[in-house]
């Protein structure tokens, strides 16, 4: 972890762009409520194929210009051009964004071609080309392995790829045993990557909706976590309670062990991570 421990310990969340007028509304009164946690950047996320690009860009201009909180863009090349991936990055600049979030992205259903990126340090590559230092390049990292990676040797050199490639530092996937994070890190620095690794955090507030993500992305839930919440069966009040101090648990010892921050998982709701936040005794800014 010595790689990690020279950093500064920042804080940041993912949100996700509203599609409705009533989650419009909800997400605005979630930023009200986590700005005076003072998030080092608040990311957003981006659908592929033109799915919720435009959202994107309207709730990261909304949280950067309205909110008085720095913006990150996921920007994701799957399924596009050089050009179209130009245009966005031009389109930002130009709204005074410094930050983003570069991923390859997941193909949309019923494409059958990846596009002109087939992977995302081709994507972190073009942005240097492009833009130089003006970004602050964010790239993904897989404490337990890439869904579809062949094996974690190759996983491991695709991540240093897109170090090489000029990232400035990495978000990881959501992961419930710290180990498998202290041993990323482990192998990291063996192949001489020393960026900030922030770890991704998931809050636990519903037990089927993290079982469903967790399969999707290849995060596992340890046996003994999920049979506790599989005794929890429909008692949402206990199951909160007990994401809340297993999570809180969780962060506490990432960060005494010398993790450069955390990056919260929002879902676009507070009180899961106002409840992490203050057990952990981390900062109000306001």
């Amino acid at each position: 972890m010595e790689s990690q421990k020279k950093y500064p310990q920042i804080f940041s969340m993912e949100f996700f762009p509203p599609r409705t007028s009533e989650a419009e509304e909800n997400l605005g009164r979630v930023l009200t409520q986590l700005a005076p946690l003072g998030p080092r950047f608040c990311s957003v996320t981006f659908g592929a194929a033109g799915s919720t690009r435009e959202k994107t860009f309207d709730t990261v201009c909304d949280i950067q210009q309205h909110r008085g909180l720095e913006a990150a863009p996921h920007l994701s090349c799957i399924a596009s051009t050089r050009e179209n991936i130009r245009e966005v990055l031009q389109a930002y600049r130009g709204h005074g964004i410094r930050h983003i979030v570069a991923l390859r992205g997941d193909m949309p259903s019923g494409m059958m071609s990846a596009g002109e990126f087939r992977y995302a340090n081709e994507l972190v590559a073009f942005i240097r080309e492009e833009t130089g230092d003006h970004f602050h390049i964010e790239v993904a990292a897989y404490p337990e392995m890439h869904p579809q990676a062949a094996n974690l040797e190759g996983d491991l050199n695709n991540f240093k790829r897109k170090v090489d490639a000029g990232a400035n530092g990495a978000i990881t996937q959501y992961f419930f045993n710290p180990e498998a994070y202290f041993r990323f890190i482990d192998d990291c620095e063996r192949l001489g990557i020393g960026i900030p690794i922030v770890p991704g955090i998931m809050p636990i507030t519903n037990y089927a909706q993290i079982s469903r993500f967790s399969e999707m992305c290849g995060a596992d839930i340890p046996r003994w976590m999920r049979k506790r919440l599989e005794g929890f069966g429909d008692d949402r009040a206990a199951i909160r309670a007990f994401g809340l101090e297993v999570i809180s648990d969780l962060c506490r010892r990432l960060l005494e062990q010398g993790a450069p921050g955390l990056h919260f998982y929002t879902l676009n709701q507070s009180e899961a991570v106002l409840g992490i936040w203050n057990n952990l005794g981390l900062p109000h800014s306001a």
